[in-house]
């Protein structure tokens, strides 16, 4: 799933806060694979999730932070977060030894 929002003028440091605190709610979805939360440009903002299956991404819309970046969303983005579904064709998995 990729939810492409875009920040307000003068909210953007309030938008990427958000975004980086809302690892701490996804990381406590058990059907969330990979969450990415990424800046393309000074108020141009997105998500890029993957789940385990539909009803996991159907509970992460409904969840924390979902719920959140709708109340939000009047505040701080101009205009409703654009959701939009992807299907993964391919990817890379890396795996990272800790120093």
């Amino acid at each position: 799933m990729f939810v492409r929002i875009e920040a307000k003028e003068g909210k953007e440091d309030e938008v990427e806060d958000f975004l980086r605190s809302a690892l701490d709610d996804v990381m406590e979805e058990e059907g969330a694979v990979d969450c990415y939360a990424v800046k393309f440009g000074p108020r141009d903002f997105a998500f890029f999730d993957t789940f385990g299956s539909e009803k996991d991404r159907l509970a992460h819309l409904a969840g924390k932070v979902g719920r959140a970046l709708l109340a939000n969303a009047p505040t701080l983005l101009n205009g409703m977060p654009k959701i939009e579904r992807a299907e993964v064709l391919a990817f890379k998995e890396a795996v990272v030894d800790a120093l």
